[in-house]
């Protein structure tokens, strides 16, 4: 018979947001794997709880080299729990690649349900919640990040991105650039702990805020690209709109069809605004006649 294995979501900030089953599998596991032994021994104490099982480490740096060891214990009939520091395993954080394993393997997975910042930044932000995507962490080189953020910059779902308080003014700033300076958005910074803050107000507006320097864990939500209508989309929108496809890779024909059909103008309109915002920066455009 094989075992089982527990992912189990651990406190974002307040240790008293612990679910009553995290403490019965920490007295229950054969083997606890997690991110990082020394938080785990913070939160066992809090929780006044003493494991009985073996502790192993499991973070981004073993997570490859471990993974088999922990499928074998599962295999052998081991109830194999795994914490993250904090919020649920795999999201952001190491686990994935042992539960593709056990599951490989036919092994039972299941979950001890607990905090998430994902979920409590949406429920505080006061931005639409019924449809959204979590995007993770924007990659650190700039270049990079403006190209991450240029393929959703049309996405019309909430976005949630964690993101390291020593970059959030770049980020903030990059966001501006690419969603708009009046993107609705909001910092979520140390949730559930003392210094709790919540930031709400334009992109512009936010990076301007960060420039002065924040501390502690940040979670940002930004509110999704509005649907656009034929009358709200005038012909600066639409060329920006082909020129977000194109530095994304698409070709131009491609991106003006695209963009003509999600404004509902037709494939002349937006191929003249292209036109007229090339020749307003002093060059001409690369296809020499309409679509």
């Amino acid at each position: 018979m094989t075992g089982t294995l527990v992912l189990a979501g651990t406190p974002i900030g307040d240790t008293a947001d612990a679910p009553p089953r995290l403490a019965a599998e920490l007295v229950a596991a054969d083997v606890i794997a997690a991110e990082d032994t020394r938080r785990l021994r913070r939160l066992t104490q809090a929780l006044e709880v003493r494991p009985a099982g073996r502790v192993v480490s499991y973070f981004e740096g073993n997570e490859s080299a471990r993974t088999p060891e922990l499928v074998e214990s599962l295999a052998g009939g081991a109830r194999v729990l795994l914490v993250t520091d904090a919020g649920m395993p795999s999201v952001s954080d190491p686990g994935y690649r042992l539960v593709a394993a056990a599951v490989e393997r036919g092994i039972t997975v299941t979950a001890v349900p607990g905090p998430s910042a994902v979920l409590t930044a949406l429920a505080v932000s006061g931005l639409p919640v019924d449809r959204f995507c979590f995007e993770g962490f924007p990659p650190r080189k700039a270049g990079e990040r403006l190209t991450r953020l240029r393929e959703v910059a049309d996405e019309r779902r909430t976005l949630v991105w964690f993101e390291a308080p020593h970059r959030l003014d770049d980020t903030l700033a990059a966001m501006a650039e690419v969603f708009g300076p009046d993107r609705r958005a909001a910092v979520c910074r140390e949730l559930t702990k003392t210094y709790e803050e919540v930031r709400r107000g334009p992109l512009a507006e936010l990076a301007a805020w960060a420039a002065e320097g924040v501390r502690g864990e940040i979670t940002i939500v930004v509110e999704g690209a509005p649907a656009p209508g034929p009358e709200e989309a005038g012909p600066a929108e639409l060329a920006r709109r082909v020129a977000v496809r194109e530095e994304a890779g698409e070709r131009r024909k491609e991106a003006i069809a695209a963009v003509a059909q999600e404004a509902g103008v037709p494939k002349r309109q937006v191929f003249d605004a292209v036109v007229a915002a090339k020749n307003a920066a002093g060059s001409t455009p690369r296809e020499g006649k309409a679509p």
